[in-house]
């Protein structure tokens, strides 16, 4: 049986606000044409990394993929709790073939001036 503080303890917790979800940050989120990125379900954080060539790769369903140089936004997102170092990726499968496919990729703006330096 639940005492008096049990119960009161309870109720007390359910009256909380509910947690904002971490997604709530992607939820406004739009590509340079100013089409919607995601529809609350595909943005995540996701690790990236640089290629020899010089394209982003990001690091989605335990595979990297290659990321479109168009799909690239160099801005911090509000809410980003960097554990990916301020990178985040939009995007979703396509069709019946289960090829993934990128709405917009976010890496951290002081990376632009980086990754604009030609390599070698």
């Amino acid at each position: 049986m639940f005492g008096r503080a049990s119960l009161i303890s309870i109720a007390l917790v359910a009256m909380l606000p509910t947690v904002t979800h971490a997604h709530d940050i992607y939820s406004k989120l739009t590509n340079k044409s100013g089409k919607s990125c995601c529809d609350n379900q595909h943005c995540r954080p996701a690790p990236y990394r640089i290629d020899r060539s010089g394209a982003v790769e990001m690091f989605v369903d335990q595979q990297w993929l290659a990321i479109p140089s168009d799909a690239v936004e160099y801005r911090s997102l509000d809410g980003d709790t960097g554990e990916t170092n301020g990178a985040h990726w939009c995007g979703g499968e396509m069709g019946d073939f289960g090829m993934t496919h990128t709405y917009c990729a976010f890496l951290p703006p002081n990376f632009s001036a980086l990754h604009q330096i030609p390599t070698r």
